[in-house]
């Protein structure tokens, strides 16, 4: 049903006052909505992606099931450093991640990057420390169901939506009240926290307004605007209850030292902060070594084991040494060099498409230099290539005009206390969908036939 949804919505738009109004809707609401992304269009594409209710009932099924395994890695790494050296954590990483937040989830807030084909649905990352996207979705939702060649769609297919913001609050005020063991006496103080002059601050803006709509005071402010005194974290004259942490531990680390007052606080249980420095444990890539390694299938149910072996690639760190292939014993490195064709390298902790290298879009000369960069940074995890999905989308070009081009689709549901309750999907050119690399984003609808 996706395809011949798609085939209809672009044959609507063969109609070019229909097209051309639409256009303007579009252009005037990313304005309007603060939808820019480092001060460019973040979604520059006239029209949504469009996938099934039975597709997407699939798509939490899996992923919810993942998730628990997941949180189960989180429990067995707390109580076992072992597993800790395995994930890759750092001394002063692993410092934090002891440090007890006050609530059982590891990360109550993330974001599950994946591929929907017709034929299967893979993760390839997951973003469990600081997901962004949620607040822009729900405004590019906002603004696509009133463009007019939407509601002539709308016309022939239902519909619906997500609401991301109502999700994430009520996942900071269902933290709070368990950091708390009781219900808040008032409406707690949330500051949205990172460094400034970050390309997602205009997403900050949007959870702001909205905070503040439902009447919880809010600020946004940088760790140099934080001070931590008489028990209470302060930004000025604003007292914080809640930070909602969109700070990633390793841009905080270098400024730790010299602005440690959000460290501070949170150590002290004076702030609830989500997601809180636990959840590096799960952002790490190596994750995917833990659920798709043999040695540790015991820590998950038959349905767990089932879904990982189903929708997580095979991940490995990149080590010298013996390692396993589906059962197999095989040696790491010559495997890693003899099927580039099927693998990919890629830094166990960062973002943004950096340091990544694509077997098989290298000769055997690049491959081999970049196994050995890997193996001299001494974190990498090596992953099997899964399939991925790509669509037409009208694309808009510098000049204004609408282009139709193939685009690779990223899936990326996100999830609130372990359930999926929204998603957008990122669109690329490339082989990296992400935003930060020069893709682009757009809603993800949900829909049937009327």
């Amino acid at each position: 049903m996706p395809s011949e949804a798609v085939a209809h919505y672009h044959d609507l738009l063969a109609d070019h006052e229909l097209a051309q109004s639409s256009l303007r809707l579009l252009d005037e609401g990313l304005e309007r909505a603060k939808l820019i992304f480092g001060g460019r269009r973040l979604s520059p594409y006239l029209r949504p992606h469009f996938v099934s209710e039975e597709d997407f009932a699939r798509v939490r099924q899996v992923c919810e099931t993942v998730w628990s395994a997941i949180e189960k890695v989180k429990d067995a790494a707390v109580a076992d450093p072992s597993l800790l050296d395995e994930l890759g954590l750092t001394e002063i990483e692993r410092d934090l991640a002891q440090i007890d937040p006050g609530y059982r989830a590891v990360s109550p807030t993330a974001r599950l990057d994946s591929f929907l084909t017709e034929d299967v649905y893979s993760f390839v990352e997951l973003n469990g420390e600081s997901p962004a996207g949620i607040a822009y979705a729900d405004a590019a939702f906002d603004i696509f169901e009133q463009l007019p060649v939407m509601k002539r769609f709308a016309q022939t297919y239902k519909l619906r939506r997500f609401e991301g913001r109502p999700l994430m609050l009520q996942v900071l005020l269902d933290c709070y009240q368990e950091f708390l063991g009781r219900p808040a006496d008032q409406a707690p103080h949330i500051a949205i926290v990172d460094l400034k002059g970050m390309p997602t601050q205009k997403e900050f803006e949007l959870f702001r307004e909205y905070f503040e709509a439902q009447g919880y005071p809010s600020i946004i402010a940088a760790p140099e605007d934080l001070e931590f005194s008489n028990g209470r974290l302060r930004a000025g004259e604003f007292e914080v209850d809640i930070v909602y942490k969109r700070l990633l531990v390793n841009e905080y680390l270098p400024i730790i030292k010299q602005h440690p007052a959000l460290l501070d606080a949170y150590r002290a249980r004076a702030i609830c902060m989500v997601n809180s420095f636990r959840s590096k444990i799960i952002h790490k890539k190596a994750l995917f070594a833990v659920l798709t390694d043999a040695r540790h299938t015991k820590l998950f149910s038959e349905e767990e084991r089932a879904m990982i072996t189903g929708h997580v690639p095979w991940t490995r760190q990149v080590r010298a040494g013996d390692s396993d292939y589906y059962g197999d014993e095989i040696d790491l490195l010559t495997f890693i060099s003899e099927k580039r064709d099927r693998l990919v390298l890629k830094p166990n902790d960062d973002y943004g498409g950096h340091g990544i290298y694509i077997g098989w879009n290298s000769d055997e000369s690049a491959w081999g230099d970049a196994i050995q960069k890997a193996l001299g940074n001494g974190d990498y995890v090596v992953q099997e290539r899964v399939p991925t999905a790509r669509e037409v989308f009208p694309a808009l070009t510098s000049e204004g005009r609408i282009e139709f081009a193939e685009q690779l689709v990223d899936l990326d549901p996100l999830l609130f206390n372990g359930k999926v309750g929204s998603a957008f999907t990122r669109l690329s050119s490339n082989e990296l969908a992400n935003v930060t690399s020069g893709g682009g984003m757009v809603p993800t609808f949900l829909i049937s036939k009327r």
